[in-house]
């Protein structure tokens, strides 16, 4: 990797950080950039979990006041993006290439849908079955799981699947489910990152820029983020969301 490669790691590690926190999508943004500065697909996806670990942590302190009185939902859901993150990491050493790839796009255009019409959709499963779950019951437990596994091996889009899945069955203003997003986005990187040193090949250079460029977008991305309105929150993931979608089909 040459001196001015190195520079442009850096720098979208800052916007990935960013969006990562105010939504998700990042990997979107530095998966492409490792793989133009000539790591291989494995190689630069094991890299980019890493790198974007300290950026999610960084968004999670930055939503700290957000997850106040949400220690119990952490420690359900967290356990659930543990043990999905370690199968996610495990499916891509074993799995042929772009086997989950192909169905990521469809994943995402589920997340948007369930983004715009989760305001009507709550509504209607609040009549029908009276005061939802505090917690999202199973039904979102298995959503966290499953989003972790999805997370674990390529990560894109993981936080908007998040958001929508918890904004439709748990009744929580889209803040502190961003919050909560946060956070186990951090656990789903973290522990296939953590797998990755030990069964796969790293790229440090990439890892070190990539954590640099995160934690300060992390940062920056908290502070925008807790000031958007729900409405332009939601909109903002749909701009994201979209460009995904054309991103991954044109590559």
């Amino acid at each position: 990797m040459t001196f001015w490669e190195g520079v442009a790691v850096l720098l979208v590690g800052v916007f990935a950080g960013g969006i990562n926190t105010v939504v998700g999508s990042g990997t979107l943004v530095t998966f492409p950039v490792l793989l133009a500065v000539g790591y291989p697909p494995v190689v630069a996806n094991v890299s980019n979990s890493l790198g974007l670990v300290p950026g999610s942590v960084a968004g999670a302190i930055g939503y700290r006041a957000e997850l106040k009185g949400q220690l119990p939902r952490l420690l359900r859901f967290g356990t659930a993006s543990l043990l999905g993150g370690v199968c996610g990491a495990i499916l891509l050493l074993v799995l042929p290439p772009g086997a989950f790839e192909a169905i990521v796009p469809v994943l995402i255009v589920l997340a948007l849908v369930l983004v715009v019409i989760q305001p009507w959709l709550s509504r209607k499963l609040a009549e029908r079955s009276g005061e939802r779950h505090p917690h999202g019951g199973i039904g979102l437990l298995l959503a966290v799981f499953a989003t972790g596994i999805y997370g674990g091996y390529f990560g894109a889009a993981q936080g908007i699947l998040l958001l929508a899945f918890m904004g439709i069955l748990m009744d929580e203003p889209l803040q502190r489910t961003n919050a909560i997003k946060n956070v186990l986005a951090t656990i789903v990187n973290l522990t296939s990152g953590v797998l990755f040193i030990f069964i796969a090949d790293v790229a440090w250079p990439a890892v070190v820029l990539i954590a640099a460029g995160a934690t300060v977008g992390g940062l920056l991305g908290a502070k925008v983020g807790r000031k958007l309105s729900p409405a332009v929150l939601r909109g903002v993931i749909v701009l994201v969301g979209l460009a995904a979608i054309v991103q991954l089909l044109l590559k």
